[in-house]
C-alpha cells in the first residue's frame, strides 16, 4: 500500500516528462525481454462499463457476420462444428478403458472446436491439466468410491481463467458451451451427469467432484438448518396502580 501510495509523488518528483513507460511485475519473469514485451503488446486495461461496451460490439458484430452459417445461430448459443479429430477422441473416451479424459479447444481463426489432449488421468491429477491462461472445455469419465460403492459419472466442465482472457475468447467458449455438451452428449450415446464452470484447476479435486455429484445432506442435529421462534413482544413492565379521578 506504501509503494502505491507513493508512486505518483516519486515520478512526479523525478519529471512525469522523462518517463515514457511504466512496467508492473510480480515476479522476476515480469522483467525479462518476453515479460516486457508481453506487457507491451498487451491491450489497456477496461473497466467493467468499458469492457460490457467492447462486448457488445462484438455481439453485433459476429450476429452480422456469423461464426458460421448454420441458420438460426446468436450470441447465445454458436454451435461450432468439431473437427473429424476430436469426434475420434470423445468416441474413444466412450470405448476405450485407456481414455478417460478429453480437452477441447475452440480453434478461433479457424471457427471450430478440436481436440487438444486425450489422457488417461487419476482422480486426483485432473486439477493439474487446466490450464491457468486460457480457456478450455473438459470431457471427464469419473469412476470414484461413494459410500462404499463404485460408481461412474460423465463431467463436463469448461474452465476460463477469469479476466486474464481476451474479451472474444470469452465469448466464444461461453455462447459455444451448451451446443457443444449437445454434440457431446449424442456422440458419447450418454447423458452429462454434471456440468461444472471454474476458473481454476483448483477447484477440480477429487473431493470436490464427488460433492458436486453427491451434496452432503444438511445436518440438522448441527444446527445448519435452524426453526426461527416467533418474536417475543415488547417488555410492558410491572402493572402499575392508577387513581380514580
Amino acid at each position: 500500500m506504501l509503494y502505491a501510495s507513493t508512486k505518483a509523488t516519486l515520478k512526479q518528483e523525478f519529471g512525469s516528462a522523462y518517463i515514457t513507460q511504466e512496467l508492473h511485475a510480480t515476479s522476476p519473469e515480469d522483467l525479462s525481454v518476453v515479460g516486457i514485451q508481453k506487457q507491451k503488446d498487451a491491450p489497456a486495461p477496461l473497466s467493467p462499463a468499458e469492457e460490457e461496451a467492447k462486448m457488445s460490439q462484438l455481439s453485433d458484430a459476429m450476429r452480422l457476420v456469423g461464426v458460421n452459417e448454420t441458420k438460426g445461430n446468436t450470441l447465445n448459443s454458436l454451435a461450432m462444428p468439431l473437427v473429424e479429430a476430436a469426434k475420434e477422441s470423445l468416441v474413444s473416451l466412450s470405448a476405450s478403458s485407456d481414455v478417460n479424459y478429453v480437452r477441447l479447444l475452440i480453434d478461433i481463426p479457424n471457427e471450430r472446436i478440436d481436440v487438444d489432449m486425450t489422457a488417461k488421468v487419476s482422480n486426483k491429477e485432473v486439477g493439474s491439466y487446466v490450464p491457468e491462461d486460457t480457456a478450455r472445455y473438459h470431457v471427464l469419465k469419473f469412476e470414484y468410491e461413494h459410500e462404499n460403492t463404485s460408481k461412474s459419472a460423465l463431467i463436463f466442465i469448461y474452465s476460463m481463467p477469469g479476466y486474464s482472457c481476451p474479451i472474444k475468447e470469452r465469448m466464444l467458449y461461453s455462447s459455444s458451451k451448451a451446443p457443444l455438451i449437445e454434440t457431446v452428449e449424442s456422440i458419447l450415446g450418454a447423458k452429462i451427469d454434471k456440468k461444472m464452470e471454474v476458473d481454476s484447476g483448483k477447484e477440480v479435486t477429487e473431493e470436490c467432484l464427488i460433492d458436486t455429484l453427491h451434496p452432503p445432506p444438511l445436518d440438522v442435529a448441527a444446527g445448519q438448518t435452524k426453526k426461527f421462534d416467533k418474536p417475543k413482544g415488547p417488555a410492558r413492565g410491572a402493572k402499575r396502580m392508577t387513581k380514580p379521578v
